[in-house]
């Protein structure tokens, strides 16, 4: 192996090059990345985005290596090493949920998306921090506590797929997955300077996730690169009997091409319509770093070649959010039905968890949905409410499509910068107020895009979103592909250095 290979932000491409050039080994590479996760992870900075490193990825690692001796890359991921949320269940490492409850448990299989994973010959570095049961904005859980945000250590580094966001910025594996059911691939991808997307629900099975909203639920990559995420779909989408929302990928003739139709010139002619009532204050310590970036991030995309509609509006934009909201209506009983279905799982209910104190004390949502969410959503009458709210919303949002010709609406992810430490563990703030304007494209079923906006002159990372019509990834994927190409946007954190090979 040539000592010049380096991990820090090399891309799948780069990796398959290294090999085809018998400059690295698949071993060799997941080891580098060990090294990292114990100079960076466990020590140093200690990021904590990691719970548990597979105790099999070097023997993963020696098998690749043989299968390429003998006949080349197994598939488009061969010798790729993920991290992985550790709300997708595998079976040959513990599987936590960010629970301690769930501390030692041990799946009987693997997730469809594990499975989809591997045989396209990926390797299954580690699993990542998440708060408990994915139930918050806020990397804490009660399994290992708090992930720091690689770029500034005294921040949070968004949740609920934190530790994929703080590890794939920090270099400690080559490609991550997150889970996003209101926002929580989209947030930590824009407070980690990454692309993370949100497939519309049923592109990707959810088999051997555990849900929050079974609805909204969806797995989905998170990277340093926008063609990364493709490559990930092209092997990931797809039906699976076992998840009947899946039944939905019948509805898209783009799954497992993604790839293909990237385009660097996508900007031009694109028609972009911007929601500014989604922007925070220019003039606010908080909010104003991330408005420059996205306001220069839409100049940028102007410049390419793309027609800037401004200040589109969704009617009633505040009254569709609090009306489609369905966490506190729904989630105790999809978290209930997910614990019966395991003979071997350590609790029983949500009660269960709750009443013995088996969770994070911050997590405001986890506590709101045990103490008052309904045991059967269907005989509460807000909840049919709230689900027709949704189709509502969508066809409001479609509306603002058709009435502006428009290919994608674009807003901050989040409208702050990432949150202090000090103020989430003081309870400043709270999981469903927080001005993440993720919850859109979630709660009116579209897909959507964070796209990296740079850093302030402070130093934070702030991410545009791009939302997608449903079933329109493969634009969305251009777009961000596009904007890749003219704007130098994603940089590595200092507090992550090359380490010396």
């Amino acid at each position: 192996m040539t000592l010049d290979f380096d991990v820090v932000e090399t891309t799948i491409d780069d990796i398959h090059a290294a090999y085809d050039a018998d400059a690295l080994t698949c071993r060799e590479l997941v080891e580098r990345y060990l090294a990292r996760i114990d100079a960076y992870d466990a020590d140093g900075p200690a990021l904590n985005s990691i719970i548990t490193v597979n105790p099999n990825a070097t023997d993963r690692a020696d098998e690749l290596d043989a299968a390429f001796e003998e006949d080349g890359l197994v598939g488009p991921l061969h010798g790729i090493p993920f991290v992985v949320k550790d709300q997708v269940e595998t079976a040959d490492i513990t599987t936590t949920f960010g629970s301690e409850a769930f501390a030692d448990y041990q799946p009987a299989a693997d997730a469809t998306l594990i499975t989809k994973l591997e045989d396209a010959g990926a390797v299954i570095l580690a699993k990542t921090n998440l708060p408990d049961w994915a139930t918050s904005w806020f990397g804490y859980s009660s399994v290992n506590g708090r992930t720091k945000n690689p770029y500034d250590l005294d921040r949070d580094p968004g949740g609920s797929s934190s530790g994929t966001g703080a590890a794939v910025a920090a270099n400690l594996g080559a490609v991550g997955i997150g889970e996003d059911t209101g926002g929580s691939i989209r947030l930590p991808s824009a407070y980690n300077n990454l692309f993370g997307i949100r497939v519309t629900p049923g592109l990707l099975s959810r088999n051997g996730m555990s849900p929050l909203v079974v609805s909204q639920d969806t797995p989905g990559p998170m990277a340093r690169t926008a063609k990364e995420l493709a490559v990930v779909l092209d092997v990931a989408v797809g039906y699976d009997e076992t998840d009947e929302y899946t039944a939905a990928t019948e509805l898209t003739d783009d799954a497992g091409s993604y790839t293909d139709q990237l385009d660097a010139n996508a900007l031009a002619g694109a028609r972009i319509g911007v929601l500014r009532d989604a922007f925070g204050a220019a003039d606010d310590p908080d909010s104003g770093p991330v408005t420059t970036l996205v306001d220069d991030a839409i100049e940028t995309m102007q410049d390419a070649g793309a027609t800037i509609v401004d200040s589109v509006e969704i009617p009633n934009l505040d009254e569709h959010l609090d009306a489609t909201s369905l966490y506190i209506l729904q989630s105790k009983r999809d978290l209930n039905a997910f614990f019966a279905a395991r003979d071997d799982a350590p609790v029983d209910s949500v009660a269960e968890l709750y009443d013995s104190g088996q969770y994070h004390d911050i997590l405001d949502l986890f506590i709101g949905i045990a103490e008052d969410g309904p045991d059967d959503p269907e005989q509460e009458p807000g909840y049919w409410k709230s689900v027709a709210a949704q189709l509502k919303f969508q066809r409001d949002v479609l509306n603002v499509y058709a009435e502006n010709d428009l290919d994608v609406l674009l807003c901050p992810d989040a409208q702050v910068i990432p949150p202090t430490a000090e103020a989430i563990e003081a309870g400043e703030l709270d999981t469903l107020t927080f001005p993440t304007n993720t919850v859109l494209a979630s709660q009116s079923g579209l897909c959507a895009v964070s796209v990296p906006a740079g850093l302030s002159p402070d130093g934070h990372p702030a991410g545009v979103e791009l939302i997608g019509k449903p079933y329109d990834e493969a634009t969305l994927l251009s777009l961000a592909y596009a904007f890749e190409q003219v704007a130098d946007t994603r940089e590595p954190p200092e507090t992550a250095p090359p380490l010396d090979n």
